[in-house]
């Protein structure tokens, strides 16, 4: 009797469910960002190369540095599924300390609605710069559109994460050296956001049955 019960409440919301799809798939396919992470596992020439130039990393929290690789939250931002455009939000940043030079690099936009950039807003010594491109994105070769989220979320691995020429020049004049350039590899991205907006069939069985 329970099963049968638990059929008998199922059939209506499947059948909701499918309505809710079909007037989805009319409508436009942007999603509203929730949360997420974005991980970027840091190149060891990256690394080595602050190294050379006595300039320590750092972090702004709630961002976390372990084993060679970075972690900012996502805190917002829309997606178009059908094209891949969007903004990406980020909280906490990185801290690059010379001496008694700190530039601090923090909230962090992932930006598709052109090129693929994160700009982020710049700090020096204090003193707030601006927002600026930082790194340049090169997206995977195998990505296709339109995206497909799984179970209220959407994974993006293998990302390219280059300095950006803006960015090398500016680290250039507040470090008073020449060795940033431009296209100069990071390391390698993931990010993982939540689509609350995209919910999976199988996912209401599971909760029934």
């Amino acid at each position: 009797m329970r099963i049968l019960s638990r059929i008998s409440l199922a059939a209506p919301l499947v059948a909701l469910a499918l309505s809710v799809s079909a007037g989805i798939a009319t409508a436009q396919n942007t999603e509203t960002i929730q949360g997420g992470n974005t991980y970027v596992a840091l190149a060891s020439s990256f690394v080595t190369a602050l190294g050379t130039l006595d300039v320590k990393p750092g972090t702004v929290g709630p961002t976390q540095l372990k084993n060679g690789v970075v972690n900012f939250p996502v805190i917002g931002g829309a997606i178009d599924l059908d094209t891949a455009a969007g903004q990406i939000l980020h909280s906490g940043g990185l801290t690059l300390t010379a001496g008694q030079t700190v530039v601090t690099l923090q909230s962090f936009i992932i930006d598709t609605t052109s090129t693929p950039v994160i700009t982020g807003l710049v700090s020096a010594n204090g003193k707030l710069v601006g927002r600026l491109p930082l790194f340049d994105l090169a997206l995977p070769s195998g990505l296709t559109v339109p995206l497909r989220p799984a179970n209220g979320q959407l994974l993006l691995k293998g990302v390219g994460v280059t300095l950006d020429s803006a960015a090398a020049g500016a680290l250039n004049s507040v470090f008073k050296v020449t060795a940033f350039k431009g296209g100069f590899g990071i390391g390698t991205a993931q990010v993982l956001i939540d689509l609350p907006g995209c919910f999976d069939l199988s996912d209401i069985f599971e909760l029934l049955f």
